[in-house]
């Protein structure tokens, strides 16, 4: 081969490298790579040694996944193991992953519920619900969008409860009165609208369907009564000005996940109108974590590809840490995975 030809192919390889190979791994680094969550180490809490007679505890398997118990009654919000990967979730369909659940239950030491209350009805909060209230013979408690979500599983009505607006719900010693919010809205319009427009699932959802056909619902922030303490759980980063007005929580479960991708103005309202209108004496953050890693092992920040999407985790960090030092009386805390964590004596 002559050297003039040489050189031609070694520029045309070279070419081709750069049309088809460096898109390809920067393909693979973005939706296999993980970033760090946006909370503070410092905040990690250990499970408890000892758990009184009659404590209220609470068990967190990441996203908004929480476990609720007093040693009489046991109850979850949305009860999310599955965890579908990137690609999955952009050309495929999924469903509930049946081998997920079952060790997620295992984990959290869960064999009887008395009811899984999904946050809202996207996959990452009701797709699972409904297999943990089969296997467990909870209630399934959330809107009609969740009802339908649990129809299409073959879960039976007498397990299926809509609930309404600010009308408590008794399980045990907690009242939980779900209040009516909304769900942070994405920067990107496209995104923003197939996430959140047309929010109603009027029919049973049959699975295995696409992401998006686990539509918003409605989104709630749940309000809970206990004789130990009260609490507030916000599964995502939105807000309805004015709505919790009259409520009061010694804790906060607060859902963050795209909270820094907002506008500052956002993050203030946002924090004005959940943590600041029910003065808490402490705030624990959810939903900062991936919902693609697995469900086991350290909890991981999203790939790369879903923090360019969401955007803002340095934000997410910075707001939080800025309202620990502006409030030096409230404590910040993280929940480990599954383990026991007193929450009140």
């Amino acid at each position: 081969m002559e050297p003039g030809q040489l050189r031609l192919r070694r520029s045309l390889l070279l070419l081709l490298a750069l049309v088809f190979v460096l898109p390809a791994l920067a393909l693979v680094y973005a939706l296999s790579v993980y970033t760090q969550p946006p909370v503070d180490p410092r905040w990690a809490l250990s499970g408890s040694r000892n758990i009184p007679d009659g404590a209220v505890t609470v068990r967190f398997s990441g996203t908004a996944t929480l476990l609720f118990s007093d040693g009489e009654t046991s109850w979850m919000t949305d009860g999310w193991f599955s965890r579908p990967g990137p690609l999955r979730l952009l050309l495929g369909k999924i469903g509930p992953d049946a081998g997920a659940i079952e060790r997620g239950l295992a984990a959290n030491g869960v064999e009887r519920l008395d009811a899984v209350l999904p946050l809202h009805s996207h996959y990452d909060h009701a797709m699972d619900a409904p297999e943990v209230a089969r296997r467990t013979g909870a209630l399934l408690l959330g809107s009609e969008s969740t009802a339908n979500i649990g129809r299409g599983w073959g879960l039976p009505e007498s397990q299926i409860r809509v609930l309404a607006d600010r009308t408590p719900v008794q399980l045990g010693q907690f009242v939980i009165t779900p209040i009516e919010s909304q769900h942070f809205a994405f920067p990107d319009p496209a995104l923003r609208e197939r996430a959140l427009g047309n929010p109603m699932i009027s029919e049973p959802l049959v699975p295995p369907v696409g992401a998006f056909d686990y539509r918003l619902g409605k989104a709630y922030v749940l309000h809970v009564d206990h004789p130990r303490g009260s609490w507030l759980i916000v599964g995502s980063a939105g807000y309805v000005e004015g709505a919790l007005q009259g409520f009061s929580a010694d804790t906060v479960f607060l859902g963050v996940g795209g909270l820094g991708s907002q506008t500052a103005d956002y993050r203030e309202a946002f924090w004005r109108e959940t943590a600041g209108a029910v003065a808490p004496r402490s705030i624990i953050p959810i939903h900062f974590d991936s919902l693609t890693a697995p469900v086991e092992g350290p909890f991981r920040g999203p790939v790369q590809a879903m923090a360019f999407v969401a955007g803002g985790l340095d934000n997410t960090l910075l707001f939080l840490q800025q309202k620990e030092a502006a409030h030096p009386d409230l404590r910040f805390h993280t929940l480990p995975r599954f383990d026991e964590v007193v929450l009140y004596e």
